[in-house]
């Protein structure tokens, strides 16, 4: 057999992934300077994809910066996917799975592939990020965009906050099967307490379950970011055998190996730099993953037309030999060092780019100075002047920080310390969820909450900001009030208001202390602020006085509600429960979407009841059971991995315990204890010829 023909067998039975994450198309689109950057990053990514002749690219969530990307973003997006992913070479692998399952929430339930009205040579399967996850009413994300339009397959959507089970994309190329798996973006404490509670299930296929080279697509915190806002690895099912691992923009490609539960994880970080830290600093990579069989393969590829960027620290207080800061020419003596430091992070940038002219030109320059001990710092508007034609972000190039001193502890004072927490790295933010819980516990008691939770209140407050969910707060308290009414008639408290303030008092803390059923109503409360906002831009249409008048002359059959007089403040026929609507007219009382009006409205909705005008004393008028829920936890042990070595090859042997199996196409996996079966792995050394398909000859290394 000539070694041409053996070429061609073995990539027959190869499967070859592009692999790349956090993409954040439009991300300072507007910036004069970096506006194109993430544009001309995701053209080289595209074109690699095509010049390595890959089966597929593989996406790991955040395509968009933005939720709703901007016209530019979105169009450019379509152009350099109709450019690259489009053509007449014929795919060569076929998916197994039933598709309805792994797209149903498509328009087109099928891989775009496959559509006989569309021509595509490289498929892309994306994840959704925390970037561009779906909100709104028909809980849409740009990449159903991009779906509809059959550029992209998104895949990994969870429709259930309640129960997630994860149902795999099945693909054969030749001999090799791959089960991939996907979960897109969840809130960290949310899927945190869902691992916990067991409600997170990897369905597996039905026969040769053992077969199948396992790869997870996941786009989560991994690094610690608080108790419960970030998934441990030891989390995920151990029969995966590769964990793309989204969200984290550092670049840590190289396979890296989780000895605890048998699996690598491989971090491909993202291809912009979003945050002057230092992770971002690090030289921006995709992957080239080849898989056969249980063998798999990551080649790095580093990108040459990232805007190079590099960071350096200076502190003040280690270099008393030249700052002294009782000198009152100090803060020029700290200028001149700042420039000199500037400078030579410009040469080295300069040095870097003449052996690639694809980069820009200017770089993306950080000096952080720590000024404790007794420096000032100086005018960094001025500074920067002297680089805005040299630099791309001369308006942040330099930094000052300052460490507070540690204080004697004094037990009359106040530790803030608790309330406030201190970013883990430059560029982290609170969340509003976050800040809602802190000023609670810093108010003052009158201004504490009585009724309803810090928690709760933070998450509806999350969803108004970040989502737009107009009514999430209003719905919030409504469901919440509900639920105490109904609890104080359960309890056939006498109508004392001492006795009430006390009975909702313990109510309050024991919700307070059930979490799952705490997030369970703040889903269910934000559930409905859609549906009341789809059903409003269907049912409740505001007339004006001219209307009525209209439709009373109307020989029709239809029923009209009267409807008081009230002054015109809103145009003719105007639809309510819209996003950006007018507002009422003034004196009008605020009203909820999809609810019964009181007399003052001017739509009707016998479908529905309303709660708004009801105090904890109407509680005693409509008697309902409240369910409970106690669900036990689970504690997990933690084992950080945080090797950097470069693992080329793996090879699994397939365990001799079966797992198992579902009656129907798939079946939930269970986790086998820490006595499983021994895995072989195989792998390369950095100085080795890359074969991905070695024999029994190679090296191994056996876990004990």
């Amino acid at each position: 057999m000539s070694p041409a023909t053996s070429m061609d067998e073995e990539e027959k039975d190869t499967f070859k992934i592009l692999v790349a994450t956090d993409i954040h198309l439009g991300y300072l689109e507007k910036d004069a300077v970096r506006g194109n950057d993430t544009f001309v990053t995701f053209d080289e990514i595209l074109k690699l994809a095509q010049d390595n002749k890959v089966d597929f690219i593989l996406l790991g969530g955040d395509l968009f910066h933005e939720n709703k990307p901007s016209r530019k973003t979105l169009h450019t997006c379509i152009e350099l996917l109709r450019k690259y992913c489009m053509g007449d070479h014929p795919v060569q692998f076929e998916i197994l799975s039933d598709q309805s399952v792994n797209f149903g929430f498509s328009k087109f339930p099928w891989v775009n592939y496959q559509d006989e009205n569309l021509n595509v040579s490289i498929p892309v399967f994306s994840i959704h990020g925390n970037h561009d996850d779906p909100t709104g009413a028909d809980a849409l994300c740009a990449l159903d965009i991009l779906s509809c339009a059959g550029l992209l397959n998104h895949f990994g959507r969870s429709p259930s906050v309640e129960k997630i089970d994860v149902s795999p994309v099945l693909l054969q190329k030749g001999n090799s099967k791959i089960a991939l798996y996907g979960l897109g973006s969840i809130p960290d404490e949310r899927l945190y307490r869902m691992f916990v509670n067991k409600q997170v299930t990897m369905l597996r296929p039905k026969e040769d379950e053992d077969i199948w080279f396992n790869l997870f697509v996941i786009h989560q915190n991994r690094s610690k970011h608080g108790a419960t806002n970030y998934i441990p690895e030891q989390f995920l099912d151990d029969f995966i055998d590769l964990v793309i691992w989204g969200h984290e923009h550092e670049c840590k490609i190289s396979p890296t190996r989780n000895e605890q539960q048998l699996f690598y994880v491989s971090q491909p970080g993202s291809s912009v730099v979003t945050s002057l830290s230092p992770g971002e600093a690090v030289k921006k990579h995709v992957g080239l993953l080849l898989i056969k069989g249980k063998k798999m393969n990551m080649q790095k590829i580093p990108l040459q037309t990232v805007r190079p960027f590099y960071i350096d620290d200076v502190v003040l207080a280690e270099h008393p030999d030249i700052f002294n800061p009782d000198n009152p020419k100090v803060m020029q003596a700290v200028q001149a060092f700042c420039m000199e430091k500037v400078e030579t992070m410009l040469d080295n940038a300069e040095r870097a780019r003449l052996g690639n002219p694809r980069q820009p030109e200017k770089p993306l320059i950080r000096l952080r100075v720590d000024y404790s001990g007794g420096f000032e710092p100086f005018s960094v508007v001025r500074f920067s002047q002297k680089y805005m034609d040299r630099i791309a972000n001369p308006k942040d190039v330099i930094h000052f920080f300052r460490h507070r001193e540690q204080k004697e502890k004094n037990e009359e004072e106040i530790n803030f310390g608790k309330f406030v927490q201190k970013p883990a790295s430059e560029g982290a933010t609170l969340r509003v969820e976050d800040l809602v819980k802190q000023y609670f516990q810093t108010a003052e008691k009158k201004m504490q909450l009585s009724l309803l939770t810090e928690r709760g209140m933070g998450e509806a407050v999350q969803e108004f900001v970040d989502k737009e969910e107009k009514d999430a707060i209003e719905e919030l308290v409504k469901f919440q009030l509900e639920k105490t009414q109904r609890f104080l008639k359960e309890r056939h408290i006498d109508v004392e208001e001492a006795k009430i303030d006390e009975e909702v008092r313990l109510f309050r803390e024991s919700r307070k202390k059930n979490t799952e059923e705490e997030d369970k109503e703040v889903r269910e409360a934000i559930n409905r602020a859609k549906s009341h906002r789809s059903q409003g831009a269907e049912q409740d249409v505001v007339m004006s006085d001219d209307d009525l008048m209209a439709a009373a002359n109307d020989d029709s059959d239809g029923d009209l509600p009267s409807a008081p007089s009230r002054g015109r403040g809103r145009g003719r026929g105007q639809a309510r429960g819209g996003r950006g609507q007018n507002p009422p007219a003034r004196g009008a009382p605020p009203r909820g979407r999809g609810q019964q009006q009181t007399s003052s409205s001017r739509t009707y909705n016998p479908g529905s009841t309303s709660t708004k005008n009801m105090s904890i004393l109407d509680a005693f008028k409509s008697p309902r059971q409240q369910p409970s829920r106690n669900v036990p936890a689970k504690s997990y042990s933690e084992v950080i991995e945080d090797d950097d070595s470069d693992l080329e090859e793996v090879s699994f042997t397939p365990s001799s315990t079966a797992n198992q199996r579902l009656s129907s196409s798939a079946a939930p996996n269970k986790r086998s204890s820490q006595s499983q079966a021994t895995r072989r792995v195989e792998t390369l050394s950095d100085e080795d010829e890359f074969d991905p398909f070695m024999g029994s000859s190679a090296s191994r290394r056996n876990r004990r």
